[in-house]
């Protein structure tokens, strides 16, 4: 049970990560099309980063430090979205959630095994 609920805090982590990327493409201070354009640009070009690097069955299999550092410019590339529109404290708090479950999640192998990587 533990497994599976750090497993699905990891996974909506992953979602909030990509609301944030939506979030601060919504919130540009620019034209209509722009927003738009960004709003759903943003989080799209953050899901094809993680499906072709960081997911467990990535296009591309990467070393262990390789998709960890993905993944960390992911979840610091959403942080710096939501700091940018207006909110350091919710930032800060998403980047600590974030280190602190995937530090619990590697310390405890609650990952492996869940999807087999591509060769």
């Amino acid at each position: 049970m533990y497994r599976a609920v750090m497993l699905l805090i990891v996974f909506l982590s992953e979602l909030a990560a990509l609301a944030a990327f939506a979030w601060f493409g919504f919130a540009l201070d620019a034209a209509v099309w722009v927003r738009v354009l960004a709003g759903i640009g943003l989080p799209v070009a953050g899901a094809v980063v993680w499906g072709l690097f960081a997911a467990p069955r990535a296009r591309f299999a990467l070393p262990g430090a390789a998709v960890v550092a993905v993944k960390s410019a992911v979840y610091v590339l959403a942080a710096l979205a939501v700091y940018a529109v207006g909110h350091p404290v919710l930032a800060l708090v998403f980047v600590v959630m974030v280190a602190v479950v995937t530090g619990l999640v590697r310390a405890g192998h609650l990952d492996e095994g869940v999807v087999p990587r591509r060769a």
